[in-house]
Parts: structure tokens; sequence; C-alpha cells
């Protein structure tokens, strides 16, 4: 008589680490939000924000207005990945957290309070998703 394939004990997540989880989609799907706002605002009038002279990384104000309007859009995709507990999500929203970063770093002189609002909440995101035992969730 054969026994049954033993299972290796699931390790339970800390409540520690479901709280971070549950900040950083919070805070992905508000910064993505802000970051729909703040494109939309861009494509919509060229003129909203202030043209930088002489900023070594010019950009036109509709194209930053395209970049953070897809970046908010794919960070809302990935905080409903992140509630429902996908692994892909965690990794993504790292990746999209330090993206959107130095996008708003480079952004500054265009809205410098805004830029390092988002700058600060990118890496609030990125601290909570690192916490031992916060993405281990399913593939």
């Amino acid at each position: 008589m054969s026994a049954a394939p033993s299972r290796p004990p699931q390790r339970s997540v800390s409540g520690w680490a479901i709280g971070g989880i549950t900040f950083a989609a919070s805070m992905l799907g508000l910064i993505g939000i802000f970051q729909i706002i703040a494109g939309l605002a861009a494509i919509i009038d060229d003129e909203f924000f202030v043209q930088v002279r002489n900023y070594s990384f010019d950009v036109d104000t509709s194209a930053w207005g395209w970049i953070h309007l897809i970046i908010g859009i794919l960070f809302l995709v990935v905080c409903i990945g992140l509630i429902a507990g996908k692994l892909w999500a965690g990794m993504t929203a790292i990746f999209l957290a330090v993206l959107s970063a130095v996008a708003n770093f480079f952004f500054i002189p265009y809205y410098p309070f805004w830029s390092l609002l988002v700058i600060a909440l990118n890496v609030w995101v990125i601290w909570s998703l690192t916490r031992p035992g916060a993405i281990e969730g399913e593939a």
C-alpha cells in the first residue's frame, strides 16, 4: 500500500505582509488615478504645465501626457492583479513603480510638488512590496 504524496507545509503569510500588499494595491490604484489625471491634463491643455526653457530633457507636454496616461492605466491593471493575489502583479508593480518614479523625476521641472509626491508614493509602494512574504502569491 503506497502512501499519498505529502505536500510540503505551506508557510502562512504574516499580517504585516498582507497589510503591505493591501496598502501597495491601494496606493497603485491611487497613483494610477493621479497619473491618468496628470496625463489627461497635459493632453487636453498643452499649456496647463509650465514650459521649462533650457531643460536637458525637453519633451513636449503632450508627450508627457501620453507617458503619464499609459503608466496610469498600467498601474490600475496591476492594482487589480495585486488585489487578486497574482505573483506577476507584484513583480510588475515594483517595475512600474520604478519606471513611474524615473518618469516623474524627469517631470519635476514641469510640476515639482506633484512629481515629488508621486515619487514618494512610488517608493512607498516598492517598500511595501519588498517586505518578506509580501509577493509570494500564486503565479
